[in-house]
């Protein structure tokens, strides 16, 4: 994890008096061929001493009187605090734009 920090700084300092970064930052080239989509109505987190585990999947329970719920588990997204935190700062985004968008 250290070693992702200090890409990270290194990247930084490479950018810095630089007037447009994103000119000489390297283009992201997403590969979608072996991905696979799946709808999930449930989320929950969990975590270890080094990762964070998103967990999804879909509960069929239609009536709130149940008493238990059985939840199929499909995915397991497993990532480094760091990568959680860019999830999160991204999601944050992303909810806050789809809610503005909604309000108008």
């Amino acid at each position: 994890m250290a070693e992702e920090t200090k890409g990270q700084e290194v990247q930084e300092e490479n950018l810095q008096g630089v007037e447009n970064p994103e000119e000489t930052a390297g283009k992201i080239v997403w590969d979608d061929r072996s991905m696979r989509s799946e709808y999930a109505n449930i989320a929950n987190v969990a975590t270890t001493s080094d990762e964070i585990m998103l967990l999804f999947g879909t509960s069929q329970a239609w009536n709130n009187a149940q008493k238990d719920v059985l939840v199929n588990l499909s995915n397991r997204i497993i990532m480094t605090p760091a990568t959680a935190k860019r999830f999160m700062a991204v999601l944050s985004r992303t909810l806050e734009e789809f809610e503005k968008k909604k309000a108008e």
